[in-house]
């Protein structure tokens, strides 16, 4: 029997922590511009772009392949700058049974520390480990830091 898993990355970035913060809760739709294509599309499923609850389909690249996830807004916490999506469609759910990413921004220095915890459930144990899509949300982060401080 699969059992629950955890897996977090975390990365510095120069930008403020409300400005990146900002950019995940309210403007998930430019995130592929931001992203300089690691993201490659957002579509609004259901409800608005803020709202816990909406429903989001992503489209971006991990691990060199194109792949998209139907996400839920699960949590929102403004003061501790956190957001929760479960991933309820798309090719993570080919590998595991269950997907919650948390994103956690907090302020330090002049800059933010970001982390991404990553909860899921392989399907089986041959299942190798989502090293890819912590790379993907390491390199999200990095270009997304990269975009913002360009745009000052």
């Amino acid at each position: 029997m699969a059992q629950r898993r955890k897996m977090d990355c975390q990365v510095e970035i120069k930008s403020p922590a409300d400005k990146f913060y900002d950019a995940f809760k309210s403007k998930t739709q430019q995130i592929p511009k931001m992203s300089n294509e690691v993201v490659t599309g957002v579509k609004l499923v259901q409800g608005d772009w803020e709202s816990v609850g909406s429903v989001k389909q992503w489209s971006f690249v991990a691990g060199g392949k194109s792949m998209t996830a139907k996400v839920i807004v699960e949590n929102r916490d403004d003061k501790n700058k956190t957001i929760v999506i479960r991933v309820v469609e798309g090719d993570m759910m080919d590998s595991y049974k269950s997907w919650k990413a948390t994103l956690n921004v907090t302020p330090k220095g002049e800059g933010s520390l970001v982390k991404w915890t990553m909860e899921y459930e392989k399907l089986n144990e041959s299942i190798p480990d989502p090293v890819i899509y912590a790379d993907f949300y390491i390199n999200c982060t990095k270009n997304l830091d990269a975009y913002l401080l360009s745009s000052k």
